[in-house]
């Protein structure tokens, strides 16, 4: 594969990488309901990550292709197998707090090798682009490891006080 070709695949799969993250994030936040904080923090994250897509089709759609279905579909099935699993586990809310750091960091490296590879390419417009999605996903995983201490304690305590919800 040319570099192009490798660049253009990389940034198909950021936008299914976006529409993933999109689907999990929508699912969390409509299950939250004890935890004002994070609900707020996910459903501005769910702004930024469509708003994220938008930037990312720009790229591809400079490039005259189209963006991965499939992987779209991929994406938001894997998303929607995540969220059914969380519903699942009495600590939902904490396991979902840890997996959206993970994902968010995921999210952080998948730019950081974009940003090489569109700067490689010649894509000045595509690194500018994926720098400044990368900054929105270092604020998100910096608030979610700060908060999840809090997320953490808030579950426990629900969980011991007798007939309160700490699942959600």
């Amino acid at each position: 594969m040319t570099h192009q070709e490798n660049y253009l695949a990389w940034v198909k799969d950021a936008h299914a990488m976006e529409k993933q993250a999109e689907s999990m994030l929508e699912k969390m936040a409509g299950r939250l309901e004890h935890y004002p904080d994070l609900k707020a923090r996910i459903k501005q994250h769910i702004e930024e990550t469509r708003q994220q897509q938008v930037l990312v089709q720009s790229v591809i759609d400079r490039f005259d292709t189209s963006h991965s279905t499939l992987k779209d579909a991929v994406g938001k099935l894997s998303a929607l197998g995540q969220a059914m699993g969380g519903m699942l586990a009495d600590d939902e809310v904490v396991k979902g707090a840890i997996s959206g750091y993970v994902f968010e960091n995921l999210e952080i490296a998948s730019y950081t090798s974009l940003i090489a590879a569109a700067e490689l390419v010649g894509d000045r417009e595509g690194a500018r682009i994926f720098a400044q999605i990368r900054e929105e996903e270092v604020a998100m995983a910096d608030w979610a490891l700060k908060h999840l201490p809090d997320v953490t304690e808030q579950f426990m305590v629900r969980s011991a006080a007798p007939g309160v919800e700490a699942k959600k």
